[in-house]
């Protein structure tokens, strides 16, 4: 079984149910905006406007989305407001499908002999530990051999969870503890990679934004200590973010891509929230692309990313 396979296992249907309070949400207010209006004039705009923000996309991308629809209402100039909901998925669609860095072509690239490293970084509280476990148990259902490293050693509850996850997904653990040195940590785990053969080491960081310089100091020490063992590690820095907390996610993602270089995004909990509308703004503002994104609690409610099914499901009346 090849890992798209796994992750995509009733992917429509938990894509469909974990979206359902943005969906409800977006759709019931979007209704009320164009009651007794037969065409989309500027007062459905405004109104359309006002519920994109409201639903976090994010006032730069809903910018971009009422200006499409601006344009297409002067071309086409007597669009009815039957017609918003197609008009704005396909705009929607248009604009995450012009993030080039989008989408991945291989979730778990070949790197030879090496084991692919992925540093998983993010704030306390956004789902960072469980996204782990569940990474690594979907890793391990594929057939790939996982390791995980404990270097997020400034909080014991932070060693203890991921000792739990560890054991759930069936895979080992390298941790020395609260209190030691991250890198020590780091260096530990990716000899352990080398030493057993490992396909992937997934790394849990600390994440204290208030103070950034000793974030970006720790992270760079981190980076060149996993040098010493795989060259061109980490191969990836994923980034977490909680999809319900809305603006705070944008903020997150604009605090951390300034310390380290992230080239991925998971967005978690998104089953709680009616706040969706964060992954379009996201994906649309920040040159990282969103690969995964949570749907739940359970150990495998985790998936890819994909851009069509995603604005399928979310514009799904």
């Amino acid at each position: 079984m090849g890992l798209f396979d796994l992750f995509s296992r009733n992917k429509e249907e938990k894509l469909d149910k974990g979206l359902s309070k943005t969906r409800t949400s977006f759709f019931s207010r979007l209704s009320k905006a164009v009651a007794g209006r037969s065409t989309v004039d500027a007062h459905v705009l405004d109104e359309l406007e006002e519920i994109l923000i409201s639903s976090d996309v994010g006032v730069a991308t809903t910018i971009k989305i009422i200006e499409r629809i601006e344009e297409r209402v002067a071309r086409d100039k007597y669009l009815g407001t039957e017609e918003l909901n197609h008009i704005l998925r396909e705009e929607v669609t248009a604009l995450l499908a012009e993030n080039t860095a989008s989408g991945f072509s291989e979730i778990l690239p070949g790197k030879g002999q090496e084991a692919y490293v992925i540093l998983v970084v993010g704030v306390n509280g956004v789902g960072k530990t469980t996204t782990i476990g569940k990474l690594a148990h979907q890793f391990k259902q594929a057939g790939k051999k996982v390791v995980l490293g404990a270097a997020d050693t400034f909080r014991a509850a932070a060693v203890d969870q991921l000792s739990i996850w560890s054991e759930r997904a069936g895979v080992p653990l390298v941790s020395q503890g609260m209190g030691a040195d991250p890198a020590s940590v780091a260096y530990e785990t990716l000899e352990y990679a080398r030493k057993n053969g490992c396909d992937v080491a997934i790394l849990d960081t600390a994440g204290r934004l208030h103070n950034k310089v000793n974030l970006m100091n720790e992270l760079g020490k981190i980076r060149r200590v996993m040098q010493k063992v795989i060259p061109d590690a980490p191969h990836e820095v994923l980034l977490i973010l909680d999809g319900s907390t809305g603006q705070n996610a944008f903020e997150q993602a604009k605090q951390f891509t300034s310390v380290t270089d992230v080239n991925a995004l998971a967005i978690t909990k998104l089953d709680g929230t009616a706040k969706g509308g964060v992954v379009i703004g996201v994906s649309d503002q920040f040159s990282v692309p969103v690969k995964y994104i949570g749907l739940g609690e359970k150990i495998d409610d985790l998936q890819i990313f994909d851009r069509e099914a995603f604005v399928e499901s979310l514009f799904h009346s």
